[in-house]
């Protein structure tokens, strides 16, 4: 089983845009390496005691941006979990150096058509709900944030099965632990 002491990292941590399954995915292996589950999202509604969609709402993009990097940052410092980080905070400078300080990070890649399928239903995606065009939307999200994303650890694409997927993060940490330990 994944030691993460082993490959000189804290945690965890799953990117990638809104609707690519970070959330599934992250409890998933949660469970399989028997570590704690954080979705960021979530923490900002429980320690704000309001819904992100509210949160938007009320006090704008900049005040919830300032309250994701708050929790995000305390987050990341923590030992022996898995993080489900917020599709946008990856454009966040500070969270995106303690990602590559204290994490391995696996960024979920979805075509574009997975995504809109996933999300046309969705009332609680604030960036998409004031959109005219969702696909519009999501491709300027995507050149905007994917030279970050890239450069993630390890890049998994998750546009089918779940099982699949998970199966192939498990390989290649168990792998990455191998080299790492070698390399020592």
């Amino acid at each position: 089983m994944l030691n993460l002491r082993d490959i000189n990292k804290k945690n965890i941590c799953i990117i990638g845009l809104m609707g690519s399954g970070k959330s599934i995915i992250g409890k998933n292996l949660s469970n399989y390496l028997n570590l704690k589950f954080y979705d960021t999202d979530k923490e900002i509604e429980l320690k704000t005691k309001k819904s992100i969609d509210s949160i938007f709402k009320e006090e704008g993009e900049p005040y919830f941006r300032k309250i994701e990097e708050k929790i995000c940052l305390e987050l990341l410092n923590y030992n022996n979990c898995v993080i489900s980080l917020g599709g946008g905070s990856i454009i966040n400078n500070k969270i995106r150096k303690s990602i590559k300080k204290y994490s391995y990070s696996i960024y979920l890649n979805v075509k574009l058509d997975n995504l809109l399928s996933r999300l046309k239903l969705s009332h609680k995606r604030p960036l998409l709900n004031k959109s005219t065009d969702k696909r519009e939307t999501l491709e300027n999200l995507y050149k905007d944030r994917q030279r970050f994303y890239e450069k993630a650890n390890f890049i998994v694409n998750n546009d089918g099965n779940k099982f699949e997927v998970l199966k192939k993060i498990k390989s290649q940490l168990n792998s990455y632990e191998r080299k790492f330990i070698h390399k020592e």
